[in-house]
Parts: structure tokens; C-alpha cells; sequence
């Protein structure tokens, strides 16, 4: 009987149900897992013919599966602390690379190889935008992040420096303030200047900045390589010099490093003036200078755009790189080809690869994963719907057995 191909497709169609069902059971631990339902289409004969007042007479033939749909709704953030953890929220995937070529994924559980790569858990290097001297370059092409404990940042001179100090307005004429300020040369060397301030008359000092002999290769009193004046006003602002002092040179420094030109800032923030001279005791509340030693990667950290800053034992922060964010024209259509990861296709159109939070892309939490979005509850209520549909259609199958019986025991 041609009616049996109606609840078998049924049963079919429970089955494949309580397949899906499984599945997303089974990934309920799978980090950045998409829970999947089906889609379920009638089939019809074909028209059979019309009734008296003209509408179509068709008999349903069961039903068949239209499709798949994929949820992808964010699952709950997991903190893990692990500094190549990753979790997505919002739209995009991670783009990964693998002998297969370009995938997506959205499980964050990032480990890192011994090339100092980002990897997925497969294998799969973690692709994005490089960083040199610490500038990401969102222009230059994808590669893999790099973020090995080898990585070393190389000295850098002092240039400039600042101080925040106060001098004492009632200071008697000859008193005298010193401030020590370490800068940086060429070869990560440290070198400690002295600021020595001597009270000349009231609102005016004169300062000399001076390096120790040995700096130089020489012995004794230490080098004079800075002199000049400071002139305050009635209030205490300073007015010569402004802006800066350059001209504050190092020469012939013993460890062969190249000569030194500093300037000193007398500007801070707003324009204000970093020295002043108000009646309280001398002191320095700050120094700042932009040289630093050589270091090497101690750590690193992911922000929300997906740039990947290092930590440098010389307390240096420096970028190594941005992961990138693809996107889709139609995430449905994308294939699902295993290990957490997806293939673009020619119905979810190709990827637009871009940066956390621009365009529409979700932002990434560093250290922490997203878990899988499938619901306990939900999937139980779905498995009780299907399995109630497989007990249906297959009592229909067994009435219509029993039908059949009854009629060929009458015919006979």
C-alpha cells in the first residue's frame, strides 16, 4: 500500500530529530558549540483534480527535511585565566589556517605551539594582523600570531625627560635641591643625571645637571653637561625658559654607545608648567623619560578589539599582533566540516575579514572561552516532542499493517 510511505517518512523524519537532538546533547560541553534544529517540508502528490467549486484535490505523501538551521546565539562567557583563551560575543568567527586551508570557528580555547604560534586544539594556527615595532598593520595580509616567550624588544634611548617639582619659595639664597633622573643609551645602559637647583635670589634658581665620571671613563667630580636659569613669577609659574631645554648632550660614554642628545620638557599636560616655586618644601613628585632597556616577553594579554599587547621585563607594553574577525553574508549557509571549525560556501558568500568590534563584529574577552549555547531543558523538550512523533507515526504504521491484514483475510 502505497500509504505506507507516509508515516515511514515520519519515522524518518522523528528519527533525524532525535538525531539532531543528540548531537547538540552530546556538545553541551563543547566550547563555542552552535546548537542545530531541523526544518521540515510537506510533500504532496500531484494534483489529483479539482473539486466542485474549482479548488485543487491533492493527497499528502509525508514529509521530507527542508533543512538545517544553526543558533548562533551567543553561549555563556567561561573564565579560564589562560592568557591564549579567547571567547567571541557578538558576530564573526576566528580565522584559523590549517592544511585544509582557511576556516572559521567561534571555540576560543587557543593553546600555543612551540614556535610561539597561536594554535587551535587541532593544530590550526590562529591567523591575523602582524605587528612591527609595536604598530599593528590592518593593511598587510594575514599570518599567524606570535606570541613567543623569546620575543625580545631592543633598547631605545632617552630623548626627553620630565620632572615634577616643587622649590621652596622661602629657600634662603644658596640653598640648594637635587633631583636624580635615569635615562637610557643607545645599548639599554642605564645612566643616573642629577638635577642640582641653587636658590639665587627670590623667584630665580639656577640649575646644573650633571653625570657621574665613571659614565664617561673618567674618576672624580662628576660632569657638569647642562647648566643654566629658572625665573619664576609672583605666583610662583614658571616663566624662563618655556617649553623646552634642548641642547643637553652625552658624549663618549664608556660602554660605546652612541653620543646621547636629550631635551628636558618644562611643559606637562594643558600646557602647565612641571616646575614651580611655592613655599613649601622642595621635592619631586615625578620623572618621567621615554628610553628603556632591552627586555623579553614576560606575558600578554587580549583586549576587546582583539589586539594582542606583550608585557617586556623592562615594563614596556608593546602590540605582537590583532586577531582577526571574519563575517558572513548568510551564516546559515556555511559548512560545518568538523573539529569546531566551518568552510565558507557559495550560499554563505566569502568572508569578510576584518577587526573586533569594527563593522558589526563582536568583541573578544582575553582569558576566558564561550561555551557551548545549547539549553538542557530546551533539548529534553525537543526530544520528548520527536520521540512522541516516532510513536505516532509508527501506531499509523501499525494500524495500517493491520488494515492490510484485514483485507487480504477478506479477499481470501
Amino acid at each position: 500500500m502505497a500509504a505506507f510511505s507516509i508515516p515511514l517518512s515520519g519515522l524518518a523524519a522523528a528519527s533525524q530529530a532525535l538525531g539532531v537532538v543528540g548531537n547538540n546533547l552530546a556538545n553541551l560541553n563543547t566550547d563555542g558549540f552552535k546548537k542545530k534544529t531541523l526544518d521540515f517540508a510537506t510533500v504532496y502528490n500531484q494534483m489529483v483534480g479539482t473539486s466542485g467549486n474549482g479548488n485543487p484535490i491533492q493527497t499528502g505523501n509525508g514529509v521530507k527535511i527542508a533543512g538545517t538551521s544553526a543558533d548562533f546565539t551567543d553561549g555563556n562567557i567561561n573564565s579560564t585565566s589562560i592568557a591564549s583563551n579567547m571567547a567571541l560575543q557578538g558576530k564573526g568567527f576566528f580565522v584559523v589556517q590549517g592544511s585544509g586551508g582557511a576556516s572559521y570557528t567561534r571555540a576560543g580555547n587557543f593553546t600555543v605551539n612551540s614556535a610561539g604560534q597561536l594554535t587551535t586544539a587541532q593544530g590550526e594556527l590562529v591567523m591575523g594582523y602582524p605587528a612591527v615595532n609595536g604598530v599593528v598593520s590592518t593593511s598587510s595580509p594575514l599570518s599567524p600570531i606570535v606570541v613567543n616567550e623569546s620575543n625580545e624588544i631592543p633598547a631605545s634611548p632617552t630623548t626627553k625627560f620630565q620632572m615634577t617639582t616643587n622649590l621652596n619659595a622661602t629657600a634662603a639664597a644658596g640653598s640648594s635641591f637635587q633631583t636624580p633622573v635615569t635615562v637610557y643609551d643607545s645599548l639599554g645602559e642605564s645612566h643616573v643625571l642629577t638635577v642640582n637647583y641653587t636658590n639665587t635670589a627670590p623667584g630665580a634658581w639656577s640649575y646644573n645637571i650633571s653625570l657621574p665620571a665613571s659614565d664617561t671613563g673618567g674618576t672624580g667630580a662628576a660632569t657638569q653637561i647642562a647648566a643654566g636659569t629658572l625665573s619664576f613669577d609672583t605666583s610662583g609659574v614658571l616663566t624662563s625658559p618655556t617649553g623646552t631645554v634642548a641642547g643637553i648632550n652625552i658624549s663618549g660614554l664608556a660602554d660605546g654607545a652612541a653620543d646621547m642628545s636629550l631635551s628636558w620638557n618644562l611643559t606637562g599636560t594643558g600646557g602647565n608648567p612641571t616646575i614651580s616655586q611655592q613655599a613649601s618644601t622642595s621635592a619631586t613628585s615625578a620623572t618621567t623619560q621615554d628610553g628603556f632597556a632591552s627586555g623579553t616577553l614576560t606575558g600578554y594579554s587580549v583586549g576587546s578589539d582583539g589586539v594582542i599587547s606583550g608585557q617586556f621585563s623592562n615594563d614596556q607594553t608593546l602590540a605582537l599582533g590583532q586577531v582577526a574577525i571574519a563575517s558572513f553574508a548568510n551564516v546559515q549557509g556555511l559548512q560545518q566540516v568538523g573539529n569546531n571549525d566551518y568552510k565558507s560556501t557559495f550560499a554563505s558568500g566569502a568572508a569578510v575579514v576584518g577587526q573586533a568590534g569594527v563593522a558589526g563584529n563582536g568583541t573578544i574577552s582575553g582569558g576566558a572561552v564561550e561555551q557551548s549555547n545549547v539549553d538542557l531543558a530546551t533539548e529534553f523538550a525537543h526530544m520528548i516532542v520527536a520521540q512522541q512523533s516516532y510513536e505516532a507515526n509508527a501506531k499509523v504504521l501499525s494500524t495500517l499493517n493491520q488494515v492490510s491484514q484485514a483485507t487480504m483475510q477478506a479477499v481470501s
